[in-house]
């Protein structure tokens, strides 16, 4: 082929290829404060086998002050997994199993997996990793909720489902990273006029 027809064809599929990434999305907790994290990255390999993650965040001081988990969900009753939730606790306050909401009390049941549920705002469901092509936020999407002074930022990097036509996971890898700098400001994001 010639370089010359080359050249206009790789550079008109250029945008085809941006365009497959989605936006990231953006949220803030209701938990607001000046807390400050020790700051990490690191990725998670969720199994059947293997299916709960469990961390204590500390405090730019050093002091535990979060415990940041993530759990299997499914259908009710059974062992298969469809999708998990990434919950962040407050270790100071035990009243607060999950601060990644943006209201305290959220207009669904949390005890169900709303992640598919069209009139539920998709900042509220930012904790719910459903791999599925039909979630309503879809599985390469950046994560990024702002909690206090710092950001919790999750980005699912691969899945595989078994078996592959099912909608049940063999296994998910989800990127985490804790950061006291806004990850925005170094991409794009959807935000509101609703946000604070």
């Amino acid at each position: 082929m010639n370089l010359r027809l080359l050249v206009p064809l790789v550079l008109c599929s250029a945008p085809l290829f941006a365009q497959s990434t989605p936006a990231a999305i953006y949220a803030e907790s209701f938990r607001q404060g000046p807390t400050r994290v020790i700051e990490d990255q690191f990725e998670v390999k969720l199994t059947p086998q293997d299916p709960i993650f469990r961390k204590r965040i500390k405090d730019s001081h050093g002091v535990e002050c979060y415990a940041l988990s993530i759990t299997p969900l499914g259908p009710e009753h059974g062992s298969d997994i469809t999708s998990w939730q990434v919950k962040l606790a407050d270790l100071r306050q035990r009243s607060s199993e999950d601060v990644l909401l943006t209201t305290e009390a959220p207009s669904f049941d949390p005890g169900n997996n709303p992640s598919n549920d069209p009139g539920i705002d998709p900042r509220d469901i930012l904790g719910y990793l459903n791999p599925s092509n039909s979630a309503r936020v879809l599985w390469p999407t950046k994560r990024i909720i702002k909690v206090e002074s710092f950001y919790l930022v999750l980005l699912l990097k691969a899945r595989r489902f078994n078996p592959p036509d099912s909608p049940y996971l063999e296994s998910m890898t989800v990127s985490v990273e804790l950061t006291n700098t806004d990850p925005r400001t170094a991409g794009d994001t959807q935000k509101s006029d609703t946000q604070k």
